[in-house]
């Protein structure tokens, strides 16, 4: 009898291994399958990193057009420690993102109100659409020489240049953030006696919110690749003004750490601003 028990409490726990490690499998399988685009994406970028290798160390290409990635990370130290043109990576890099969120709150204070007021009213939009559709194709280039007419060469022309080229997809963004909203909820809560302050509080901002921060986001990443640009007028210190001065030099290695640096400070504000769009607008994109 005890050893018919000991044969069943044995089958019995063969049993829950089996389970369990089953558990297990389809657990780990479940977590690849839900990570599977972030390991892609970190391969493409390993990949990049392999092949700059692969051609520096095989000198398919001379040194002096492309440095090796060893060259460049000596480089990040030495700028990082000593500097270059006077001023460290990191006093570079603070002086962009100062001027660069500069015009962007400059760009919300304004463009999110006035987007909104074209949303709600059609003769405001009747009024400033045509004005912010002339704006947008416009290059940031192109208003430059008379942003330097008009204000000099000092840091208000870099700020002004970086703003004229986030305001317009904040304005747009908006705009089409009110106009986007359902009109059956208005009306059901205009019928449960909302006043229509309480409306644009509680359904027509929740539904705009996500379309400005879209908006945002994408006049951050415009406004930071202008950034270069705006810092070619005078500047002595800042990111772009770095990779200029390096880039009449032929001094290639600190040319690619500053278009390495731009890239990775981009993508960090892109990841930032889509963590924060989670958090202020967890309803967007969900089926309502």
């Amino acid at each position: 009898m005890n050893t018919q028990i000991q044969k069943l409490n044995k089958a019995h726990l063969s049993e829950n291994r089996a389970e369990v490690a089953t558990l297990n499998r389809s657990s780990s399988i479940s977590i690849f399958r839900k990570n599977l685009p972030l390991i892609v994406s970190i391969s493409s970028v390993l990949s990049l990193l392999v092949l700059w290798f692969v051609v520096t160390t095989l000198k398919i290409i001379p040194e002096l057009f492309l440095p090796s990635p060893a060259a460049v990370w000596q480089k990040f130290i030495e700028v990082s420690q000593q500097g270059f043109m006077k001023a460290t990576l990191w006093q570079h890099l603070a002086e962009s993102i100062g001027r660069v969120f500069s015009a962007l709150i400059a760009a919300i204070v304004i463009g999110v109100p006035l987007g909104l007021w074209m949303g709600l009213n059609k003769w405001v939009r009747a009024v400033f659409d045509p004005l912010v559709e002339l704006l947008r194709p416009i290059p940031p280039l192109a208003y430059l020489p008379l942003l330097v007419i008009w204000f000099g060469i000092g840091e208000t022309t870099k700020v002004l240049l970086i703003f004229f080229s986030i305001l317009a997809p904040i304005i747009i963004s908006s705009a089409h953030g009110v106009i986007s909203h359902q009109k059956n909820r208005e009306r059901a809560a205009l019928s449960l006696g909302a006043t229509r302050l309480q409306v644009l509080q509680y359904v027509i901002l929740p539904t705009a919110l996500p379309h400005i921060l879209t908006g945002v986001r994408i006049g951050l990443g415009v406004g930071w690749s202008t950034l270069v640009a705006a810092e070619l007028v005078a500047a002595d210190r800042g990111i772009g003004f770095m990779v200029q001065s390096a880039a009449q030099f032929l001094i290639t290695d600190t040319v690619i750490l500053g278009i390495i640096v731009i890239a990775i400070v981009a993508v960090s504000f892109e990841l930032f601003l889509r963590w924060l769009q989670k958090q202020l607008a967890p309803w967007y994109g969900q089926q309502l």
